[in-house]
């Protein structure tokens, strides 16, 4: 079997195992059911997110005129806290950053190389901890927008890691936390303005990912400079694929590029 399409991250349905869709234009492939099987990935050509045209891709999966011009790829995406439209101020594109940033969003803590704290808005829970390869969660306050929550993130991470350690998440090397201890534990630190969102009596989230054997030493897969990478695939956490060989790539990080996928 044959199939090609411009990488997007894999879709996510949080069942007693975690479920991986990958869009390929004309099919979804559920990822789960080629556990165990060869597969053969190849580089053919690059297709902006956005503009859709064959342009080399910058960051996000855009081309770098588009990552400078686009709304979807603005500042206060990565650093919330830089967010303004509860302010009425433009950054691109005012009418997008009201409709993404004024709805409520959750601050949470997750575990997946370490306990981080993050931000997301409340429709994409629990994806964006599956996402990060968190193998259980909390949510810490609920806020109305995305500035709120940003300013929380900030004051949070004095006090706790707001970065992943990708090796590490794929390693399984990670110790069991009490998520609601840190919660209280870092309760004195959150923002006034923010406090009144506090999320009392929270229980925490677990997942469970779909992989057979954790790499020891993983390897990252470069396939623009490979061209063409063959293996088993072993398992899928994050937005990481798993091969046998301890291979792992990264799907998120190789949006827009256009990719064939042959199963055997």
């Amino acid at each position: 079997m044959q199939y090609q399409g411009v990488l997007k991250k894999m879709t996510t349905e949080n069942l007693d195992t975690v479920q991986y869709y990958l869009d390929m234009k004309s099919d979804f492939l559920n990822m789960n059911q080629l556990l165990n099987k060869k597969i053969t990935l190849s580089f053919v050509t690059y297709e902006c997110l956005n503009c859709h045209l064959e342009k080399q891709i910058y960051r996000q999966g855009f081309c770098k005129k588009c990552f400078f011009e686009t709304p979807n790829a603005g500042d206060w995406i990565m650093r919330p806290e830089l967010s303004k439209a509860h302010l009425g101020e433009e950054d691109r594109d005012l009418e997008y950053e009201k409709r993404v940033q004024l709805q409520p969003h959750i601050v949470y803590l997750a575990n997946s190389s370490n306990v981080k704290v993050g931000v997301t808005r409340k429709q994409q829970v629990p994806t964006r901890w599956i996402d990060q390869g968190a193998h259980e969660a909390i949510e810490i306050v609920e806020v109305p927008n995305r500035y709120l929550a940003g300013i929380t993130e900030v004051a949070l991470k004095e006090h706790v890691a707001d970065k992943t350690n990708w090796r590490k998440m794929l390693k399984n090397d990670i110790a069991d936390e009490s998520l609601v201890s840190w919660q209280e534990k870092l309760k004195a630190f959150i923002p006034e303005e923010a406090l009144q969102y506090f999320i009392e009596d929270n229980k925490e989230t677990a997942i469970n990912f779909p992989v057979d054997k954790y790499p020891l030493k993983p390897k990252s897969l470069n396939i623009v400079k490979e061209q063409n990478y063959t293996g088993t695939l072993v398992g899928i956490k994050g937005q990481y694929l798993i091969f046998e060989d301890e291979t792992v790539f990264n799907v998120r990080a190789n949006e827009g590029l256009v990719i064939e996928i042959k199963i055997t």
